[in-house]
């Protein structure tokens, strides 16, 4: 008994503070304590359920939620109205999907299958078929992609791009061409990835004071930021934190 006393408190407690977050009429908190189980349940079907239907936040919540117990079912989805009308849109779609997933190959064939006609030269589908490739390890294939996609797309911008070009020259061993890529995305790029691969670089080319100064930036810059930000960007700032401890004061 102690025990049902104790929960109802607490969900009329909380049942409460969403009473007046929400800016509810006062009079529900009332009808919440005399009401127990029976006020909670209502208020729960008439208030708190519709809020959470309404919040993107909890939206995406639930999105992720289910994405975690069931990775496939949005790949699912698309490939059914693949299979209902195979069109240029649904084949990008599905494409995107498997790329979203790391199934790079089926990617790949996706957005090659789509780079015809009209599309033969569709920035985003250009890069997707480079950022495919380059999940498949094939770098070299990614760059002339990209390489391509400026050819045929002189206007067209990306940073996500920019990035991807950079680790390209990395991979394939053009290391003086990645750095000046780098230095550009350190001060352009939104988010501390290209900071930190940056640094990475320098430190593996021996310019130690150089990649600790980057690293030390990235962390000042993040103690200043929102802390979404912190939050959204924590592989990052983790990885410069090891390295910064790593290469010592100097």
């Amino acid at each position: 008994m102690p025990l049902l006393l104790l929960a109802s408190f607490a969900l009329t407690i909380l049942c409460a503070i969403h009473v007046v977050r929400s800016g509810r009429p006062l009079y529900w908190i009332w009808l919440l304590l005399i009401g127990s189980y029976l006020a909670v349940a209502v208020y729960v079907f008439v208030a708190v359920l519709p809020d959470l239907r309404n919040d993107p936040r909890s939206r995406t919540a639930a999105r992720r939620v289910l994405e975690t117990v069931d990775p496939e079912r949005r790949r699912r989805a698309i490939r059914e109205r693949l299979e209902l009308a195979d069109t240029t849109d649904n084949r990008r779609a599905l494409a995107e999907e498997c790329l979203r997933l790391g199934d790079y190959g089926n990617a790949a064939e996706l957005y090659a299958s789509v780079l015809k006609g009209i599309y033969a030269t569709e920035p985003p589908f250009m890069l997707g078929l480079a950022q495919a490739q380059a999940g498949n390890g094939d770098f070299a294939a990614a760059r002339a992609t990209l390489d391509a996609l400026i050819a045929a797309n002189p206007a067209f911008r990306s940073t996500d791009g920019h990035l991807l070009y950079a680790r390209c020259l990395e991979e394939l061993g053009e290391h003086d061409a990645a750095l000046a890529e780098y230095e550009v995305l350190a001060r352009s790029y939104p988010g501390e990835q290209a900071r930190y691969r940056y640094a990475n670089l320098l430190r593996r080319r021996d310019r130690a004071a150089d990649a600790r100064a980057v690293l030390q930036d990235m962390l000042k810059r993040a103690r200043l930021a929102p802390r979404y930000y912190r939050r959204k960007e924590r592989e990052w700032l983790d990885a410069a934190k090891r390295d910064l401890g790593a290469l010592g004061s100097g």
